[in-house]
């Protein structure tokens, strides 16, 4: 049974209009496919999130749903209110991409004109390293899309005839049903919202006005991009129906792990093992940077497992600032393993040369230890 449409949208029905779309747009973002990878709930929800919304956020829509229900869309109220009336999912992904990210789509618009329709927007998810993020890059990368159709000119017809006007709805595009004292619109059953109707369709596209082929598009990468981050490419979407405008192209970026380094927003990570004798009689080391580059490490006398050292600068570009991040060196003593016979012998002098004080941690520690003990004992 289909759930009210103000409870799909957690309103109250008195809701006004504001509130209305700021529900609908916390819950688009909310259950949108490309947060929910897969989930067949979070998609079944975002379809019956925007079927609530296409019906309560025109006041005529409304007013038949608030008196009627459900009936109001489904046909049984006789007169063809409404029969067809729904959400329309895919040319909803480009308003929901506004919604989610604030863009305006720079004339990229849905065209809502009879005849033309507006592409569908495109992701291409592309992997890069770390490297390409530190310093930034132009890449190319191979689309399949839907281009314009070249033998029509994506009209659609057959070359030299043209669409004809749709009888049904006199080229709007939209037929409408009175019931009572309202009106219901609805697409136009005859030519699917076109407005046109074509007699004789092109031979290349089959009257859509587009064929699919492979493009190969530049992309510029700047400096201090994240794992996630979203490049739009105004207009490299799929192409619009018979003239329309075209989509938009999406790029997802992800950074591909690096063997030495790991990354925390604008600072970077590196795990350097050091020698015994470096750590107890201290010198210098020398580290990598992202981008390839060397730096040293002055180890202090002393220094145990680890220690961090902080390089300032040395970390990754801030996206569009001029910030940098850090580099944090964390060192590990490494334990000395396939010794010698004199190895040993002269760690073995060195152990009996020593008192606690050249070990306070584990001296430390089993002295706490034995008063354990005794307390125990006693």
């Amino acid at each position: 049974m289909k759930r009210d449409f103000y409870e799909v949208l957690g309103v109250s029905r008195g809701v006004d209009a504001a509130s209305l779309k700021a529900a609908y747009r916390a819950l688009a973002k909310e259950y949108h496919p490309d947060r929910n990878n897969g989930d067949e709930d979070a998609e079944h929800r975002f379809k019956e999130i925007n079927e609530a919304y296409d019906a309560l956020k025109d006041p005529q829509t409304r007013a038949a749903y608030d008196r009627f229900g459900h009936a109001a869309f489904d046909g049984s109220m006789g007169g063809g209110a409404g029969q067809g009336f729904g959400s329309d999912f895919a040319s909803s992904m480009s308003d929901i991409f506004e919604e989610m990210f604030g863009e305006v789509m720079g004339g990229g618009r849905r065209e809502r004109g009879p005849g033309r329709q507006r592409g569908a927007d495109l992701r291409y998810n592309l992997e890069i390293t770390l490297a390409d993020a530190f310093s930034g890059k132009t890449a190319e990368i191979r689309v399949p899309a839907s281009v314009a159709c070249a033998a029509c000119e994506g009209s659609g017809a057959t070359p030299g005839s043209s669409p004809n006007v749709c009888g049904t709805c006199g080229g709007r595009g939209k037929v409408h049903a009175s019931q009572g004292f309202f009106t219901v619109e609805r697409t136009c059953p005859a030519c699917q919202g076109l407005g046109q109707v074509i007699a004789d369709p092109c031979g290349e596209c089959d009257g859509a006005g587009r064929t699919t082929t492979q493009r190969t598009l530049s992309v510029t990468i700047p400096p201090g991009v994240e794992d996630g981050t979203r490049i739009r490419l105004a207009a490299e979407g799929e192409a619009g129906l018979r003239g329309g405008p075209a989509g938009d192209l999406y790029i997802f970026l992800s950074i591909a792990s690096h063997e030495l380094f790991q990354r925390d927003g604008a600072d970077l990570f590196c795990s350097v093992p050091i020698s015994m004798t470096t750590a107890a009689i201290g010198g210098e080391i020398e580290v990598p940077t992202v981008e390839g580059g060397r730096t040293r490490v002055k180890i202090p006398e002393g220094t145990q497992t680890g220690k961090q050292f902080r390089l300032r600068g040395k970390g990754m570009p801030v996206l569009r600032s001029r910030q940098t991040g850090d580099l944090y060196v964390q060192v590990t003593v490494e334990t000395p393993v396939s010794l010698s016979r004199k190895q040993k012998q002269l760690l073995s002098e060195f152990e009996k040369a020593s008192s606690a004080r050249n070990s306070p941690q584990s001296s430390g520690f089993f002295t706490r230890v034995k008063e354990f003990w005794d307390s125990l004992a006693e």
